[in-house]
């Protein structure tokens, strides 16, 4: 939640005002003490690789409508971020796979609806039949040398790093 759309205090009720607290301007009450810090939302991808293509899935919703991207989407709260970038990759590509390694943690909002922070796994094909579902309307294995347009700036640099070690 933005700092400004922190409007009233959910232990009291009572307005809030922004003040500094522990170095940083935060909503906070001035009725029962109460200070919000803003939890970051983490996201999770997965990179799958099949006969040296990418697995990617079209954006069905803006922002990026129509570009792509790897599996991926939201940790749910008490969610193990691999499981659920498995969990994201079946909703997508209907493929079952398995988390094997962290690639790499990505910080850095990409849109206002974005995820601060990207955990990117590397997984390996265990089943399913290849098809978009859930928030993506394609989904398609794609040569690194001839990708599609890329929804977000943290796809480009997984797949660069890929491409590089590839080379």
């Amino acid at each position: 939640m933005e700092l400004d759309q922190v409007n009233f205090c959910p232990r009291c009720g009572h307005a809030v005002q922004h003040g500094e607290h522990f170095g940083r301007l935060r909503p906070s009450c001035p009725e029962c003490g109460w200070v919000h810090y803003a939890d970051p939302k983490v996201a999770v991808a997965v990179l799958v690789m099949n006969q040296d293509k990418v697995l990617l899935a079209r954006r069905v919703n803006d922002p990026f409508r129509g570009d792509w991207t790897l599996p991926g989407g939201f940790v749910d709260a008490g969610e193990d971020p691999a499981q659920a970038a498995e969990r994201e990759c079946l909703e997508e590509t209907g493929l079952r796979v398995r988390v094997t390694r962290l690639l790499d943690v990505i910080a850095g909002r990409e849109h206002p609806r974005g995820a601060h922070i990207l955990i990117v796994y590397q997984g390996e094909l265990i089943s399913g039949e290849l098809q978009a579902g859930d928030d993506a309307d394609g989904a398609a294995f794609f040569a690194l040398t001839q990708l599609p347009c890329l929804a977000f700036h943290s796809t480009a640099q997984i797949l660069a790093s890929i491409s590089q070690k590839t080379q």
